[in-house]
């Protein structure tokens, strides 16, 4: 069996709302919002590595919404458009660069040995303290929480809430 690389055109997502079937998926989403707001990672820095998370997944959806996520909180063009390519842009700081290289080592397989290395660890480390940390890790668990929603259901992209997922059926 060979999936369908297409997407084609439809009026709404393949899946029925996900928070009208499951309500607790909105306390869950508050929660993990919650968590990653506690002011040890900038908002922005979050914003750059779910954007990536995004990217490295492959879903439009997530890379439409976190794009203009970081356009709202007013990020340049430039900084948007070279998250993809981070490694050799010149907008991103050192502790920017961790976070981007922590969600691609937790994302990515590693070709050998561990996905976070002692070595990326240890830098991630020098930018950042233990709850800062925690958070980091807690910001990349939140995208991929949402990553099946995204890749099942297929939502519009770039539609609000209410247009992107269909109704749930009576």
């Amino acid at each position: 069996m060979t999936a369908n690389i297409t997407t084609g055109q439809r009026d709404g997502s393949r899946l029925p709302n996900p928070q009208q079937l499951v309500p607790e998926l909105g306390e869950i989403g508050a929660a993990l919002f919650k968590a990653t707001g506690n002011g040890t990672i900038p908002r922005t820095t979050i914003g750059l590595v779910q954007l990536r998370a995004g990217q490295i997944v492959g879903n439009t959806y997530l890379v439409i919404l976190h794009t203009g996520n970081l356009r709202n909180a007013g990020e340049s063009e430039e900084r948007i458009a070279a998250v993809a390519t981070w490694r050799d842009a010149p907008y991103f700081t050192d502790a920017e660069r961790v976070a981007l290289a922590l969600v691609e080592a937790v994302l990515q397989p590693a070709a050998h040995g561990e996905r976070v290395p002692e070595g990326l660890y240890a830098l991630a480390a020098e930018h950042y303290d233990d709850k800062a940390l925690a958070t980091l890790a807690m910001a990349i668990g939140q995208v991929n929480f949402f990553v099946p929603l995204a890749l099942i259901g297929q939502p519009l992209p770039g539609r609000t809430p209410a247009e992107q997922w269909t109704p749930v059926s009576a």
